[in-house]
């Protein structure tokens, strides 16, 4: 695994660069205008794909927008005051009515909800039938309103005969769309109105009766996650294995029809790239998350945890799993199936850490991470710490997960030691930080104005982990940074002056080099474990630390300079002594002249650097 651990999946985004449930710009635009209170853009996207016919986008976009709602509902509202029976306004409404029931439900099972949550979920429901019938009456040529029609359906029990007739609506305006297939999907599944085997059999005819090109084409693929991971069915349940076989099968037949990187397939193979390695066809895995790129979505990860960090993490094994499996002496494939070319770049990551520690004392716990840093000094007793160029990243660096490198650096520095370290990032228009304190992640949070504000109970938190490690009184004025959703940069920054810290650098987030023009820049280089063993020894932090090209050598300090004259002279008498006196053995004379050698050889080097200091 050591051998070919850093070469395995090296194509790969960095885990930066990865982004969880992305949207197109267009959308990401509306919906932070939206959140800040002007539907406008809302108004306008919504009607470009009602005029141009465009239901699956239109589907996902009215989502969307009434996930926006749920969290801010005072822009849908102000919109129906304005245009009470505006068809777009109306069908986000009535998705919104469905989600405000389920956010009361959860989706836990119904065992595991409380009798009181679920008569509020039936009754908001109950409610919602009215606003779904408005919006299919204004809306007489959407199948939109049908797909959450469906997924009302499933939510009150309907019995089969309303199901179908939702169904006849959906399939007569649009018989292929996959929004209304996946609601009617979930409706058949065991746990809610159905079978596995009536899944099965709905999924797998709706995918041969699409095109090709289709995503319908990858809804066996759902049915399967739904067997194998929702109910956990496994080998022993109904379904016979070859038909989850074909649909991973086809699922990946549907991936060589998209480009990598396409934001249109990811979620598909997301779902692929789960069973490929439930299946241990890790091969074909890492092609799938090379054509994943930096698209993550939060289901199918979303059921083991965080989405983001459970896709990191699988991704990550997948290339241990290869690289474990290759001979020592051959070279891991690039490409099982050949399919797969360059992914386009995801968007550029800046990061920067700002370390409560001096640059020679974060040098000195920072030997052993693997990775080289550039390291400043950002005033008082505090530090910048960025990322240096690394053509060829070591294997602890190829191996190391988690959040980035960077953090994964502030992890490993931080570790035994009372000091954090603030791991700042900045994405085009989105901000965020992760806190790190005794080698643990203490706080993270993201500035992102399409999503929900985040609720006042996690910003409390999160708040109140910012201000015990800071020694700050209060922290309500944080919890009020964090709660702001529009200007990302400028409530980051804000955070960092509030926290007492240094400023961040000039041009953070617009230069690719985030120390550029910070003054007393040094290079902390990348080390082996034997040789930051032994640096770890030395007796002068500073020296850990390379100046960069063009910089002068910082000047040693006076003890340094004592020491070393002290020494030479200690061992350059005693190797003239060991020399003449006849009662000392040769090994013993040659170890005090190769000691005086070094020790003068030291300083004619530091001199030589002072002269060139002087000139």
């Amino acid at each position: 695994m050591f051998r070919h651990g850093p070469s395995v999946g090296a194509d790969l985004p960095p885990d930066e660069a990865v982004r969880l449930d992305e949207r197109p710009e267009p959308l990401r635009d509306a919906v932070a205008a939206a959140t800040a209170g002007d539907h406008g853009p809302a108004r306008e996207l919504l009607a470009a794909t009602r005029l141009g016919a465009e239901w699956e986008r239109r589907s996902d976009y009215v989502g969307a927008f009434a996930d926006s709602a749920l969290h801010s509902p005072g822009w849908l509202d102000a919109w129906l005051a304005e245009s009470p029976k505006d068809p777009d306004a109306m069908l986000v409404k009535a998705d919104l009515c469905i989600d405000q029931a389920w956010a009361i439900r959860t989706g836990a099972r119904a065992g595991q909800v409380s009798p009181d949550r679920l008569k509020a979920f039936f009754a908001l429901l109950e409610d919602a039938v009215p606003v779904l019938g408005a919006a299919a009456e204004v809306n007489p040529d959407d199948p939109v309103p049908w797909r959450i029609a469906l997924t009302h359906a499933m939510g009150i029990q309907a019995p089969r005969e309303l199901f179908d007739a939702y169904w006849a609506e959906a399939t007569a305006r649009a018989p292929h769309h996959y929004g209304c297939h996946a609601a009617a999907l979930r409706y058949l599944c065991e746990k809610w109105h159905g079978s596995h085997q009536e899944m099965f059999d709905f999924a797998e005819r709706a995918a041969d009766e699409a095109l090709p090109g289709s995503k319908l084409r990858a809804l066996p693929l759902a049915a399967a996650i739904e067997y194998d991971v929702v109910a956990d069915a496994g080998k022993e349940g109904p379904i016979d294995r070859s038909r989850i076989v074909a649909a991973v099968d086809r699922a990946l037949e549907l991936s060589s029809f998209y480009e990598p990187g396409d934001p249109e397939a990811a979620g598909f193979r997301n779902e692929l790239a789960l069973m490929l390695i439930l299946a241990k066809r890790f091969e074909e895995a890492l092609d799938v998350f090379r054509a994943i790129g930096v698209q993550a979505r939060s289901y199918p990860w979303a059921y083991f945890g965080d989405a983001r960090q459970e896709f990191l993490d699988f991704r990550t094994g997948v290339r241990m799993q290869i690289a474990s499996a290759t001979p020592f002496f051959s070279r891991p494939s690039r490409s099982v199936t050949g399919s797969v070319t360059d992914v386009p770049a995801g968007p550029v990551v800046h990061l920067v850490a700002i370390a409560a520690a001096p640059p020679a004392q974060v040098a000195a716990a920072a030997l052993m991470c693997g990775i080289p840093l550039r390291i400043a000094p950002a005033g008082g007793s505090a530090s910048y710490v960025a990322l240096a160029p690394d053509g060829s990243p070591g294997r602890r660096a190829a191996l190391s997960g988690g959040e980035d490198r960077l953090t994964g650096a502030a992890d490993t520095f931080t570790t035994g030691e009372k000091w954090p370290a603030l791991v700042l990032r900045r994405t085009g228009g989105l901000a965020g930080f992760t806190l790190l304190h005794k080698g643990k992640e203490v706080a993270a949070h993201a500035w992102d104005p399409a999503a929900p504000v985040a609720d006042h109970a996690s910003a409390a938190a999160t708040a109140g982990a910012l201000a015990r490690v800071y020694g700050l009184p209060d922290p309500r004025p944080l919890t009020g940074l964090l709660r702001s959703s529009a200007a990302p940069a400028r409530h980051q920054a804000d955070l960092v002056t509030a926290l007492g810290l240094p400023p961040l650098p000039a041009g953070f987030g617009e230069h690719p080099d985030a120390l550029a023009g910070v003054p007393g820049t040094r290079l902390l280089e990348r080390r082996g474990i034997l040789s930051g063993l032994r640096d770890t020894l030395t007796n002068d932090p500073d020296r850990l630390l390379v100046q960069l090209s063009g910089e002068s050598p910082a000047p040693r300090p006076k003890l340094w300079w004592l020491l070393r004259i002290v020494a030479l002279v200690f061992f350059t008498t005693a190797a003239a002594y060991a020399w003449w006196s006849p009662g000392v053995n040769t090994p013993r004379s040659l170890l005090f002249s190769l000691l005086s050698l070094v020790f003068a050889a030291q300083l004619a080097s530091a001199t030589r650097e002072r002269r060139r200091r002087v000139r």
